[in-house]
């Protein structure tokens, strides 16, 4: 019989400084937080499921961005890519997210430093502690963390590191069409008739919408570009109609306002009102869906209408509700989030959808993205939970911060600073759905 050694376990504290910062997404907001690491000279590895670079990016890189090319860049990536001949593209022009991956995020994932520290089609499955689930307490600061990745062949190995940075985004955690949060009653039945949201409607996707109905549920900007595109493919396909099914009386995120600091947000909501006056797409509002079904080729959604029952037939279903952060990977990690959005305690007052939008948002660092897991960070996308304000230049600088920190330079890690003009300063739904802000 072979005996267990129940001696206690010896933590050499320097091993830490040896391991790599482990960073989960390979997209703007992670390649920053890489970019930030080779300016400090910290060793990293950079954690990417898709089989590209940016790859939720990529999937609605047809979707053009409120913001120009001058915010959309980090400073640290900027200039590790200057060093080598890159030269910013017309700092007022807002790019597509496809010239947003092929001009800026490729580029920068190409650059020596950063290139042999990706690892592409590898999933993230659970971070801990080696050796220590989330209720071990001993030594766990300074236990080196233990990030289980899954490779392409479905083999599984854990990678040990000094820290991790979770910068995974939300674009494929979508928020449930149900009212109640919870997943549609009838989801499965009716999952081949479901389409993620920012479908290519024009394009790759084209053949999906031509000559069909389509429902798009949601009230954010996402749901506005998806229903323009749907418009103008109704124009040119007979048969294609249009059906916008919001929960509200009203979509207040996406109506246009004459005082709205936003130019290129104010065109959309405009565009989407005239579009519904013409009755290019008809509106159904104040609808909680409450099952979905199988109709022949179709779909019906059921749900409570002005306290009657309701059933709203359709071909596809676009599901542009916005999304919420996957925390079933940080089982093992202490976390301390706001119980209502979902961000990190100390930051959700400072992004609360009800009072803030993207240009409100304070700038911020590592101290209101600290969890009681030391050396732990969700930053980008992510760290907003389910609120949909981010802004892309919030993100490298709460990534500046982060690595600061790490790197043991506190005084930068606490000089925050974020100085942005109070107009054309948003992006759409980088990672986020529902709301206004990338």
């Amino acid at each position: 019989m072979t005996l267990l050694d129940l001696t206690p376990r010896v933590v050499n504290t320097d091993r830490l400084s040896t391991l790599p910062v482990a960073i989960i997404g390979a997209g703007p907001i992670g390649l920053a937080a890489a970019a930030h690491l080779v300016e400090r000279g910290i060793d990293f590895v950079v954690f990417e499921a898709g089989t590209d670079i940016a790859s939720s990016v990529r999937s609605w890189g047809h979707t053009r961005l409120f913001s120009p090319w001058k915010h959309l860049v980090d400073p640290a990536s900027r200039r590790l890519l200057e060093a080598r001949g890159w030269v910013l593209p017309d700092p007022e022009r807002a790019p597509t997210g496809r010239e947003l991956v092929e001009e800026y995020v490729a580029p920068l994932a190409s650059v020596d430093e950063i290139a042999a520290r990706v690892r592409l089609g590898v999933e993230v499955v659970g971070v801990s502690r080696e050796g220590m689930d989330r209720t071990r307490t001993r030594s766990r600061a300074a236990t080196p963390f233990a990030v289980r990745i899954r490779i392409a062949d479905g083999e599984m190995e854990d990678v040990s590191a000094r820290a991790v940075i979770d910068a995974s985004g939300t674009y494929l955690s979508p928020n449930s069409l149900s009212s109640s949060g919870l997943e549609l009653l009838g989801m499965a039945d009716i999952a081949g008739a479901v389409a993620p949201a920012l479908p290519d409607v024009l394009g790759r996707d084209r053949l999906r919408f031509a000559h069909r109905h389509t429902t798009v549920v949601g009230a954010g900007h996402s749901a506005a570009n998806t229903l323009l595109g749907l418009a103008e493919l109704a124009r040119q396909e007979s048969g294609t109609t249009v059906t916008w099914l919001i929960r509200n009386a009203q979509a207040v995120r996406v109506s246009s306002s004459a005082d709205d600091e936003l130019a290129d947000r104010a065109r959309l909501g405009s565009r989407v009102d005239q579009a519904v006056a013409d009755g290019r797409i008809r509106v159904l509002d104040g609808v909680e869906i409450i099952r979905g079904r199988r109709a022949g080729e179709g779909v019906e959604l059921v749900g409570h209408r002005r306290g009657e029952v309701v059933t709203h037939a359709t071909d596809v279903v676009v599901n542009a509700t916005g999304f919420r952060p996957n925390l079933d990977i940080l089982r093992e990690i202490r976390l301390e989030l706001d119980e209502i959005v979902e961000a990190p305690k100390r930051l959700a007052p400072l992004i609360d959808p009800n009072v803030h939008s993207c240009g409100t948002v304070e700038p911020h660092g590592f101290r209101e993205l600290t969890h009681p897991e030391q050396g732990f960070f969700i930053v980008g996308m992510k760290s907003y939970g389910r609120a949909p304000t981010f802004l892309l230049a919030t993100g490298y600088e709460q990534v500046r911060s982060v690595t600061a920190w790490i790197a043991g330079d506190t005084a930068s890690a606490s000089n925050v600073e974020l100085t942005l003009p109070a107009t054309g300063v948003c992006s759409t739904d980088l990672g986020g759905g529902g709301g206004c802000c990338s």
